[in-house]
């Protein structure tokens, strides 16, 4: 691979979710990445669901880590390299003697990236969890969906890949960066929840301008909005509309056949009325049939795409979103660096210490 990243060393200690995306998404931006898998035998059910997508651009080494032979080999493959990211729950790197002060101790300037659901310290530091749980006590969850129903899952991309994957990226390399200044590793502690809590800063932001409620479906941003969500269509898809904007409205009406004159944006009392009037002209067409009568205008109207519809929707093929293969393209882009990943790769423990051995 090539990319900004190139000539970084990274120890990926494997893991589900965020650590095996952080790990995906620093491999794709060019770092050398040395992917610390279980032998075969002893693999979990879950820790090849990532595949070809998510192990790729790296090396899947196979380590034994109740073997003396095999700690004290990857003991030398953290002296060499620049940054180590792991995903155990807090504890467990120290009982293998491979916390971060026995690693810096090995390696001053290492970079040492820990992604957790609750943190390294507080009373939930030790409790189990996945990414509901965790964005369940940041306030964003209970913000989701329906007024009338339970919050849904949505998927894990919030806590899991934006509050812990993302934060763990963006804090590696500010420690890259740093240890390059100063010659000192840092200690990266990325909770899920500190950064969906980030992540909600517009929200609090609102909140404390008396401009968000916490009731759902009664604000901007949250489906409150009849010109802020999304319609079904006769079909049975779906259509985005986010007209938030004066301008974007007053094209959203006209595309419908509504007078302006008659319809107060920002009166919340008439948003009721004004949804299920909408509601009622976006299901008498197909998803795509809106799509195109919406098409040119800057009424903020597209169509919902599948996973699948996504990949060749005109957009993602002029821009290569996606490799020939169907896998999501590296992002963001840099000049001069790689647009189609490298797939992953198995490696011996022996020839990654061969490898990255001085000389």
């Amino acid at each position: 691979m090539t990319g900004p990243l190139a000539g970084v060393r990274i120890v990926e200690f494997d893991g589900l979710g965020p650590v095996t995306l952080a790990g995906m998404v620093l491999a794709d931006m060019g770092a050398e990445v040395l992917r610390l898998k279980r032998p075969a035998g002893a693999a979990l059910a879950f820790d090849e669901v990532g595949g070809a997508i998510l192990h790729r651009s790296r090396a899947a080494v196979e380590v034994d880590l109740k073997s003396a032979a095999d700690l004290e080999a990857v003991r030398g493959l953290i002296g060499a390299a620049d940054v180590l990211i792991e995903g155990f729950r807090p504890g467990v790197m120290e009982r293998l003697g491979l916390g971060p002060d026995a690693c810096q101790a090995l390696n001053p300037r290492l970079v040492y990236g820990r992604v957790t659901g609750w943190g390294q310290t507080g009373p939930l530091a030790d409790q189990v969890g996945h990414d509901l749980n965790y964005l369940g006590l940041t306030g964003a969850l209970h913000a989701m969906g329906g007024a009338d129903r339970p919050p849904p899952p949505p998927l894990n991309l919030i806590a899991d890949y934006g509050g812990g994957a993302m934060m763990l990226v963006s804090g590696v390399l500010a420690g890259v960066i740093a240890a390059r200044a100063g010659g000192r590793g840092q200690v990266v502690d990325a909770a899920m929840t500190d950064g969906v809590g980030v992540l909600s800063s517009l929200f609090h932001a609102l909140g404390a301008r008396g401009l968000w409620s916490s009731a759902r479906e009664a604000n901007l941003l949250d489906g409150g909005a009849p010109f802020y969500r999304c319609y079904a269509c006769r079909d049975g898809g779906f259509i985005a509309v986010a007209a938030l904007e004066p301008r974007f409205f007053a094209a959203l009406l006209t595309g419908l056949e509504i007078d302006a004159a008659e319809v107060n944006q920002y009166d919340r009392d008439s948003w009721p009325t004004l949804q299920a009037h909408f509601e009622g002209l976006f299901a008498t067409r197909d998803r795509d049939a809106w799509a195109a009568h919406f098409a040119g205008t800057e009424a903020c109207v597209t169509p919902v795409l599948t996973f699948a519809e996504a990949r060749t929707y005109p957009q993602a093929t002029a821009r290569q979103a996606f490799t020939p293969d169907g896998a999501p393209a590296p992002a963001p882009r840099f000049d001069g660096a790689a647009a189609v990943p490298a797939r992953a790769t198995a490696l011996s423990l022996a020839a990654a210490t061969a490898a990255w051995s001085p000389g």
